[in-house]
């Protein structure tokens, strides 16, 4: 692994030349993906555009984005779906789309989703290389960009904006720019629940070379000062945001809660996934899926305790465990756990090592089956039960 500790930042000119190549392989596949979706729409007399903008939480995120939050449906079995539900961040940025270009919220909403798959993918660059040198990075982000559900990042969600503000946080983190550490997080915290994990790796990085300051009597990193600033902005964005459900739902700090509540989204441990996954097994067919979790699951866990193996820094293996907490131990909509999977992106680093250890004609045969794969899976997906 490098040593962060001697391994100077780059500037940002020379660090977008170095993550060209990575970029360039992102796009690349992306716009297979895209392409793929557009005929495959197309057979089934679908708008691929559609799909990508006018469906699902995109609706939610534009509904926000014009008349503002205040929207809900009331279901007959009594739940209670409001758009409260929905972090404001991407509505902001879709209401300022709207306002500087001739967009509509679905539109500009697309155009953030790109913009922000690119930065996603230059942050985990940022980050891989950080850490284990440019090959690597060039992997982890054709690994993330080819995941099977990789056509999200060209939705009109918030997992492409979330993933690259974490990123960019946990990058400053690793370079000692903690006020923007603290304040990409505080951002995160206004994209997603899950910003959650970008505010508790911040804080456990800067708690831990605060400590190992005092112990060593001196300051061998960025100014305490510095370090404090960030751990004070990190949670604003989460923690405002949440207050502010709170005060407009009249039931405070919990507010929150009663609104996830209405969407039957809780935290039970996992109890709710573990029983949906083991009902696949009471029949043929869907044993093949009840299958494929438990393999899924147990290769999360795998490449997660080889991270720690391999002594990743402590930011990433903090994030990325509360990112695989919250989303495999959430208790419904078991159908999107894939996607809220995505932002855990240093959980590909020990692939993408694999893949750089081998030689290039064979990890770019892999690279480009796996993208092929991932394409047509994906228009599969979406044409078919897609996310909710």
């Amino acid at each position: 692994m490098t040593d962060l500790a001697t391994r100077a930042a780059a500037p940002p000119a020379s660090l977008l030349r170095r993550a060209a190549p990575a970029l360039l392989g992102y796009a690349a596949v992306r716009a297979l993906g895209l392409a793929v979706l557009a005929v495959w729409s197309a057979a089934r007399g679908k708008s691929a555009y559609t799909l990508l903008t006018a469906r699902w939480d995109s609706l939610w995120y534009a509904r926000v984005a014009g008349p503002g939050y205040g929207y809900e449906v009331r279901l007959p079995n009594g739940d209670v779906h409001s758009d409260l539900a929905f972090f404001p961040l991407l509505p902001w940025l879709e209401r300022l789309g709207h306002a500087v270009a001739p967009l509509s919220y679905a539109d500009a909403g697309f155009a953030v989703s790109v913009l922000a798959s690119l930065a996603a993918a230059w942050g985990i660059f940022a980050v891989a290389e950080r850490v284990y040198g440019p090959r690597v990075g060039v992997f982890a982000v054709l690994l993330w960009a080819v995941l099977p559900v990789g056509i999200v990042q060209s939705m009109a969600y918030s997992e492409s904006l979330f993933t690259a503000l974490a990123a960019w946080s946990l990058y400053a983190v690793l370079t000692d720019r903690w006020p923007v550490a603290g304040l990409l997080a505080a951002l995160a915290g206004l994209t997603r629940p899950v910003g959650l994990a970008v505010v508790a790796a911040v804080w456990a990085a800067g708690v831990l070379s605060l400590v190992r300051d005092r112990r060593a009597g001196r300051s061998t990193e960025a100014p305490a000062w510095q370090r404090l600033l960030g751990l004070l902005l990190a949670p604003l964005g989460a923690a405002g945001y949440v207050l502010w459900v709170g005060r407009r739902t009249g039931k405070g700090p919990f507010g929150y809660l009663d609104v996830q509540a209405g969407w039957r989204n809780g935290f039970d441990g996992g109890y709710a996934f573990a029983r949906f996954a083991a009902g696949r097994f009471t029949s043929f067919p869907s044993a093949l899926a009840g299958a494929g979790l438990v393999i899924g699951v147990a290769l999360l866990i795998r490449l997660y305790v080889t991270g720690v193996r391999q002594r990743q820094p402590l930011a990433l293996l903090v994030y990325t465990g509360v990112v695989l907490a919250l989303a495999l131990c959430a208790s419904s909509y078991f159908g999107s756990k894939p996607r809220l999977l995505m932002p855990a992106f240093p959980v590909l680093f020990p692939l993408a090592r694999a893949l750089a250890d081998l030689r290039p004609p064979r990890s770019a045969l892999v690279t480009a089956g796996v993208a092929v794969a991932s394409a047509v899976y994906g228009a599969f997906w979406l044409n078919g039960s897609g996310p909710p």
